[in-house]
């Protein structure tokens, strides 16, 4: 069983660091596109060069979120049975709305082209991301309530961060602000789901370095 669980945090430690570092290596293929001034999801619109290896990623990459959480589960559950399953099910609509949906619903070519598939894209983006921005406080009451003082409070700064990251990446998008520092639609982006993730990464490491 350990072996399974193992199985799960390894998933988990996958999804997060390919949803940095996949972007980053396709945008080399996508002459024109900007890792700072464009969202992750630009890589898979209509004219995208790289459109079908980055849609097959998010949709793998939401299966991994999924694999991970009854690892996640497993470790939290009898800590705090609400609040475990409360992060699990935030992660799960993460997993499926701004990862599944999003390989099979992109994006349009500009922010003008609004299509069914782009209402959808948004709709479960938005919905994935605003719950997913409180996985990192979940993660930091569970740790308190273990006695992982650190932890917690490093969950904390993450979920703070998290929070600035994401009005930055939505304030990016308005027309007042655009030639600005604000105008980095892809930076902000990138550090909401770095501050997002790292909670996760370090209890991932920490539990797979603790099961024999």
């Amino acid at each position: 069983m350990n072996t399974l669980y193992r199985f799960g945090w390894y998933a988990l430690l996958a999804a997060m660091t390919g949803d940095i570092l996949v972007s980053w290596l396709l945008a080399f293929f996508y002459k024109g596109y900007s890792n700072l001034g464009m969202s992750i999801s630009a890589l898979g619109n209509p004219a995208s060069p790289v459109r079908l290896p980055f849609n097959i990623w998010m949709i793998v990459e939401g299966i991994l979120f999924l694999i991970a959480i009854p690892a996640f589960l497993k470790t939290y559950l009898f800590v705090s049975r609400p609040v475990s399953i409360t992060a699990a099910v935030f992660i799960a609509v993460f997993a499926v709305g701004a990862c599944i949906l999003t390989g099979f619903f992109s994006v349009g070519e500009t922010r003008e082209a609004v299509t069914l598939s782009s209402q959808i894209h948004g709709a479960g983006s938005a919905a994935g991301f605003m719950l997913f921005l409180f996985v990192p406080l979940l993660v930091s009451i569970l740790s308190f309530k273990r006695s992982e003082s650190l932890t917690g409070i490093f969950g904390i700064i993450c979920f703070v961060l998290g929070i600035v990251f994401f009005v930055l990446f939505v304030m990016s998008d308005k027309p007042e602000f655009a030639g600005t520092v604000i105008d980095n639609e892809g930076l902000w982006q990138r550090l909401n789901l770095i501050s997002m993730y790292l909670p996760l990464y370090v209890i991932a490491v920490r539990d797979i370095g603790g099961l024999h």
